[in-house]
């Protein structure tokens, strides 16, 4: 029998890969405490303990196939449906909400950028037209737009956050704070003090007993969800070493328009700038980085890493690799690599290392497969999945919306931000050359964009050119770490 080749050459798949899909931002008057009393725990988790705080809504994830829907509401009970954000995540996203079983419309929405809103729209109607109703009055353009969208909405309808994700904790507390239940899409912060927001925001959720998903889609999918549970059991004994991958080729830039301000500029290329996507480390990685974490049942204690700009000369903030060596509690090892670079090693997911076996798995590769032995060949193949096919992207939804019409408890919010939090370090590390303990990282007071929740659109970008074509890049041992 011939070599698999599992770590060559992949299909690079998925909603965020190297073409850059824009989302927009806003702000919000008011934001939580930032002196959140919630404790990240590290060790003595079980199992058991582990799932249950990993989501709340872990008895929906153990429905297979199609959820049993005879709670229902009737046809009078229509969840309506705000889209804040309307890029290509956004639009996506729509889409699965309004595929959710029971009657959805889509309500409102809200974008910095008139033409991504109408593009979003063009896109939408092709298929769900009949529950398009969004006029021109709720269709809300500029920095308040957020805003509006959520006031549209009644208590206990749903609003979709896809915008780039150093607005997520802002847009997160004013839903909440409107009483509406929430899907946000990954990242879910940018930095430590976002995070803590995000943990008070969920929080008063579960107070309010309001429904919080987030768009860590890869652990809704039923193959690699029977996979991680073979490898829970014992089939390749005691994991030992993790390596989370994104190898690609270059990230795109688009040019700066003539009529295009500087603070539009970056929005448009958020995924090139720190402050809007938290590196790529945060945004691209995060996937396989939560795979990982969801594997090994921990959180890492600390993290050591490097990274660089050898090789693009595109005017923005990118690396152009990542390296981040993280340590779990019993001194095993997770290494993250990030790279995009032509003509180079591409992979996308991850190698998971046993005492007896192996596993390829994680976002990148649809097709999780166990191995004996340390080297991944056909012939050493002892589990791969033979269940129906899973549409993750649609079943977090199927979940979420289910849960909100049985009045399900469901809130993703605390593992979604320790995930978060976990490649945030990894940025840390990486870009200031010291090593980072999960404490120092989530005590860390350093915001990527300070007064964020104030900025206008003829504001100064958080981002200021420092020569002409030029940003300021991080350089390890100068930056600062935490």
């Amino acid at each position: 029998m011939g070599h698999l080749n599992v770590l060559a050459n992949p299909a690079v798949q998925g909603n965020d890969g190297p073409t850059v899909l824009n989302r927009s931002y806003s702000e919000i008057d008011d934001t939580p405490n930032m002196n959140s009393s919630n404790s990240l725990q590290l060790n003595g988790t079980t199992r058991r303990e582990f799932l249950k705080t990993s989501t709340a809504a872990a008895a929906g994830v153990a429905l297979a196939g199609a959820i049993a829907r005879p709670g229902y509401a009737a046809e009078s009970n229509t969840i309506k449906i705000a889209l804040v954000g309307c890029g290509g995540r956004g639009t996506g996203a729509a889409s699965q909400a309004l595929s959710t079983k029971g009657p959805t419309k889509l309500w409102a929405m809200a974008d910095v950028f008139e033409n991504r809103l109408q593009s979003s729209l063009t896109n939408l109607k092709p298929r769900h037209e009949p529950q398009i109703q969004v006029p021109p009055e709720r269709q809300f353009i500029g920095l308040d737009g957020f805003k509006q969208a959520i006031d549209s909405l009644d208590k206990g309808d749903l609003v979709l956050l896809t915008t780039p994700p150093a607005f997520r904790p802002i847009h997160f507390a004013y839903a909440v704070k409107k009483g509406v239940n929430v899907f946000m899409e990954k990242s879910f912060a940018v930095d430590a003090p976002g995070i803590r927001s995000v943990l008070s925001t969920g929080e008063a959720a579960a107070q309010k007993n309001l429904k919080v998903a987030g768009g860590l889609m890869s652990r809704h999918y039923k193959p690699l969800e029977e996979a991680v549970g073979q490898i829970h059991d014992g089939l390749i004994g005691e994991v030992i070493t993790e390596w989370a991958y994104r190898m690609h080729g270059p990230v795109g830039l688009a040019p700066k328009q003539a009529d295009m301000n500087e603070l539009a500029y970056q929005i448009t290329n958020y995924s090139n700038f720190t402050w809007l996507n938290g590196s790529f480390i945060v945004d691209w990685l995060i996937h396989n980085i939560d795979v990982c974490c969801w594997v090994k049942n921990s959180w890492p204690v600390s993290v050591q890493g490097l990274g660089g700009r050898q090789v693009r000369q595109e005017p923005d903030q990118l690396f152009d690799h990542y390296a981040a060596e993280f340590t779990f509690a019993d001194g095993t090892r997770l290494m993250a690599q990030g790279r995009h670079m032509t003509n180079c090693w591409d992979f996308f997911g991850d190698l998971i290392q046993g005492t007896k076996g192996c596993a390829v798995l994680g976002e990148g590769q649809p097709k999780p497969r166990i191995f004996r032995g340390h080297t991944p060949v056909s012939e050493s193949l002892i589990w791969n999945y033979k269940g129906p096919e899973c549409d993750h992207y649609q079943y977090e939804h199927d979940l979420l919306f289910e849960a909100i019409r049985n009045d399900k408890p469901y809130n993703e919010t605390e593992r979604c931000a320790k995930s978060c939090l976990t490649a945030i370090m990894g940025r840390m590390a990486c870009e200031s050359g010291k090593q980072i303990s999960w404490d120092e990282a989530f005590a860390s007071n350093v915001e990527l964009a300070p007064g964020l929740a104030e900025l206008k659109w003829d504001s100064e970008a958080p981002a200021k050119p420092v020569a002409a074509g030029k940003y300021q890049v991080a350089m390890p041992g100068q930056t600062r770490a935490c």
